[in-house]
Parts: structure tokens; C-alpha cells; sequence
């Protein structure tokens, strides 16, 4: 019985392949939305605290229900952002060179 063995030429990861798929659908914008809400509830800790979210051009808006922990917050409003640009930046699907979605630069407290 004869052997054929497939040439891998143009090998390449797993992880690449996923990447590269979602520019092509153009889901990289949903995706970078979905991994910033997630930095956020695991960064700032107020994720029982939060309403809403909104994430658009850089600015994370985030509307929270307790005075006292958006007066916390605010203090620290240069910390969190460096804090969620860290956790996203270990994240292998978010895609920084994104137009709509990209690093968070600025955060707005309601």
C-alpha cells in the first residue's frame, strides 16, 4: 500500500486562520466590542454595578447605578484604561488595527 503525504507549503496556525476569517466577514469590530465589555467587568470590578455599555471609536461608555463606585472609578480612570489595553493586548482575538473598535482611550462615567 502506497503512502501520499500532503505537502504543507502554506501551513499556518490555527489562530491565524480565525483571525484572518474574521477580518474577511467583517466581524472583528463585534468581536473587539464583546472583549472590551469583558476587560471591563473583569478589570474594573463593577460589573454588578453596571447598566449599560456602549463602545465606539475608542471611547468605553459606561453607565453605572451606584454614585460611590462611579466617584471610585473616576479616580482611577488612567489606571483602568492601561489595566483593559493590557488584558486586551494578551487577548489573540482582538484586533488592534480595527477602524471602529480598537483601544480603549478614553472611558466616560454616567
Amino acid at each position: 500500500m502506497e503512502r501520499y503525504r500532503i505537502k504543507r507549503k502554506n501551513a499556518v496556525t490555527l489562530s491565524s486562520a480565525i483571525q484572518e476569517y474574521l477580518k474577511e466577514a467583517h466581524l472583528t469590530t463585534g468581536l473587539n466590542t464583546r472583549l472590551v465589555f469583558s476587560a471591563w467587568d473583569e478589570v474594573s470590578g463593577a460589573a454588578p454595578f453596571t447598566l449599560k455599555r456602549y463602545y465606539r471609536s475608542g471611547k468605553l461608555y459606561i453607565t453605572l447605578n451606584s454614585s460611590v463606585v462611579k466617584d471610585s472609578l473616576k479616580h482611577q480612570k488612567q489606571l483602568l484604561i492601561e489595566k483593559l489595553n493590557d488584558r486586551l493586548s494578551r487577548d489573540e482575538f482582538f484586533a488592534g488595527d480595527d477602524i471602529n473598535a480598537a483601544w480603549v482611550e478614553d472611558i466616560v462615567l454616567k
